[in-house]
């Protein structure tokens, strides 16, 4: 069983408190790892680390040139470690070997793209309307980021957080969930290797109430990135603006995944399993809503449940496995409790409905995948977040239907479109209130493109060009090119 430490201005340490977290495999149900559990005092040392880097030494006086090709080091270093942490994850969370490999073989390319961008930020020369004055704006770090990252995918979010804030010259303090840690302080070492000054990139693992709640509250912290529940993030937005911290939030979602009578069935069939089933539904872009054009839709669920049925439950690291343990006891406990409030509602069940039992799942955390029909818009199974694999399927008659149901909802993460007619796959990319809208597609993810939610679903983005605008501020710059004195000084120039 491997003990690990906290990652502070380039090394590990040992919590202050001298306490430590057991980190279970899912799969297995027992302890495999420990992770520090870190108090106020441990943020505290972390962000002063992260400080002195912004203030002193060589990442306070490095150019954004220098910056990217450490992190064109470091994506290189990822992509040499790429099945290494991923056997982590796995370990940590449960979820897919074929899955976290893929994530982390694809993870480098964000440390590319920001490190390519990092000496492309500009600033612009204004044509300003004073005489006699020279007018600029430049782009500065906006200070440490503190980044509270989830279990589901931690090293995706570090990268989606991480890489452009180190691009714009920040420093960060890294909070994993504490119930997937290990692959996150794992992958610090790497930063060290590929020569990031000590305090650019440290991690406190431990409680969010702890660890957590410190880092948000921390008066050097500059800005936060979360992300998580709406529960956790509004609770997170509140607390940091008492300290007028800048806030980025990437939450909860409750997507519909539209499925037309024009479209590719087989294709659709496909991307509506993709969309609640992978990952075991514990992703904030599953479609955990499928909204079927009524003349297709008892068709269209049945041959759903027939594809659910085939699913494969087993050992995470099994490439052939396709459903893995829920990664936490609470979140087993509380899919299991929605499935039976669904119930109790009057949603009838058509796959699946319950825990998962066998002697080839030691665990003892895995639900069946499960499909409910008879489902009306007012039911809490169409309405609140899961987080696992429980699918809702309504029926809608017209596009119009559509559009209204799928957005009357709290959230607008993401959405999916199944059709053939191309005006309306933009008649609907246009209406649909989400920050992303798949069209016969569903969980594509792209370094380059803009990646958050509207509504409840948080605040910002992440990827993209626009991630590197949430961590830079803006100055403005004026010089007076005149050695005239002003007539009167009491006036505004």
């Amino acid at each position: 069983m491997k003990t690990y430490g906290h990652f502070i201005d380039g090394a590990y340490v040992e919590p202050l408190k001298g306490k430590w977290i057991d980190s279970f495999n899912p799969y297995t149900g027992e302890v495999w790892a420990r992770i520090p559990q870190g108090c106020a005092d441990d943020v505290d040392r972390a962000v002063a680390a992260a400080s002195r880097a912004m203030r002193e030494g060589p990442w306070a006086t490095m150019n954004a040139s220098a910056r990217g090709k450490l992190m064109l080091r470091l994506a290189d270093l990822v992509a040499a470690n790429a099945e290494r942490l991923a056997e982590v994850e796995v370990r940590d969370n449960g979820k897919l070997m074929a899955e976290m490999l893929g994530q982390l073989r694809y993870h480098p390319e964000w440390w590319r793209y920001f490190g390519g961008l990092a000496d492309k930020v500009e600033g612009a020369v204004m044509p300003i309307d004073k005489p006699e004055m020279f007018a600029f704006t430049r782009h500065e770090p906006v200070g440490v980021v503190g980044a509270l990252t989830a279990w589901n995918s931690p090293l995706i979010f570090v990268a989606w957080k991480c890489a452009p804030a180190i691009a714009a010259g920040c420093s960060v303090v890294v909070k994993p969930s504490e119930f997937a840690s290990a692959s996150t302080l794992e992958f610090a070492a790497l930063t060290k290797e590929a020569g990031f000054p000590d305090g650019v990139f440290n991690v406190v693992s431990g409680y969010g109430p702890e660890a957590g709640s410190a880092l948000v509250d921390h008066r050097d912290v500059a800005k936060i990135t979360f992300t998580g529940s709406d529960t956790t993030g509004a609770r997170i937005y509140a607390q940091a603006a008492q300290s007028l911290k800048r806030v980025s939030l990437e939450l909860g979602g409750k997507s519909p995944n539209i499925v037309f009578d024009d479209c590719d069935i087989d294709a659709a069939l496909a991307g509506v399993i993709s969309g609640i089933f992978a990952a075991t539904g514990q992703t904030c872009i599953a479609g955990s809503r499928v909204l079927v054009q009524n003349s297709i839709r008892e068709a269209f669920s049945q041959r759903l449940a027939e594809l659910g049925r085939s699913a494969r439950k087993g050992d995470p690291m099994l490439p052939d496995t396709n459903i893995g343990p829920v990664t936490t006891a609470p979140q087993y406990r509380k899919i299991l409790e929605y499935i039976e409030i669904a119930k109790a509602e009057g949603a009838r069940c058509i796959l699946g409905g319950g825990p998962a039992t066998s002697p080839d799942l030691p665990g003892g955390q895995f639900v069946e995948p499960t499909i409910f029909v008879d489902v009306t818009p007012g039911m809490r199974i169409a309405r609140e977040e899961v987080f696992g694999p429980v699918l809702s399927i309504l029926g809608f008659e017209d596009e119009a239907e559509a559009v209204r149901l799928a957005n009357d909802t709290l959230y607008g993460l993401a959405a999916g479109v199944w059709t053939t007619d191309i005006g309306r796959a933009l008649r609907m990319s246009s209406a649909l209130k989400a920050g992303t809208v798949w069209v016969n597609t569903y969980r594509a993810v792209s370094y380059m493109m803009p990646f958050g939610g509207m509504k409840r679903s948080g605040l910002g983005r992440e990827s993209g060009v626009e991630a590197i605008r949430e961590y830079l501020e803006t100055k403005s710059v004026w010089i007076s090119t005149t050695k005239d004195v002003p007539a009167n000084p009491f006036i505004m120039r």
